[in-house]
C-alpha cells in the first residue's frame, strides 16, 4: 500500500523564482513541486501539492490531512512565527508533519528565528533550498516505517 502525503506550501510562496532570488533562487513553486513529485514517485508515494496565502485554508488542509493523508510535509512561510491556529490543527491530527524552510531562517532577521509550529512538528528542515523538501519525504517514510 503506497504513502499518501500532503504538501502545503503557505504564503507568498507562490511567488518563488520572482520574490527575493537572492534568499530563495530562481526556481518557481510549479518547479519545486515536479522535483519532489518526481521523488515521491520513485518511492510509491502518491503526493498531493498545495499552496495557500490563507491561513484558513491551510488549517482545513491540515484537519483533512488527517483522515485522508499519512504526512504532511509543510513550509508555512510567515505563519511560522505566529500562527497559533495551525500550529493547533497540526497538534490535534494523529499525522506527522515536517516544517520545511528553503532558507536558512537562523541566519535571517530576529523574528525568524522561533517557530510556533516547531514544537508539534516531527522535525524541522532549514536552509537545504529545494533539497530539504526531498529530505522532508524521506524522513517522514522513515517515521511511517517506525525508524
Amino acid at each position: 500500500m503506497s504513502k499518501k502525503i500532503l504538501l502545503i506550501n503557505g504564503p507568498n510562496l507562490n511567488l518563488l523564482g520572482k520574490r527575493e532570488v537572492r534568499v530563495y533562487g530562481a526556481k518557481t513553486l510549479p518547479d519545486l513541486e515536479e522535483e519532489v513529485s518526481a521523488v515521491a514517485k520513485q518511492h510509491g508515494v502518491e503526493l498531493t501539492c498545495k499552496q495557500s496565502n490563507h491561513e484558513g485554508h491551510i488549517i482545513d488542509w491540515v484537519h483533512e490531512a488527517g483522515e485522508v493523508y499519512d504526512g504532511i510535509i509543510m513550509n508555512p512561510g510567515a505563519f511560522t512565527h505566529y500562527s497559533y491556529a495551525i500550529r493547533d490543527a497540526i497538534a490535534g491530527v494523529h499525522v506527522p508533519c515536517i516544517e520545511v524552510h528553503i532558507s536558512n531562517v537562523h541566519k535571517r532577521e530576529e523574528f525568524r528565528h522561533t517557530s510556533v509550529l516547531a514544537p508539534v512538528c516531527a522535525g524541522q528542515i532549514v536552509g537545504l533550498g529545494f533539497h530539504g523538501y526531498q529530505l522532508a519525504l524521506f524522513a517522514l517514510l522513515h517515521i511511517l516505517e517506525g525508524e
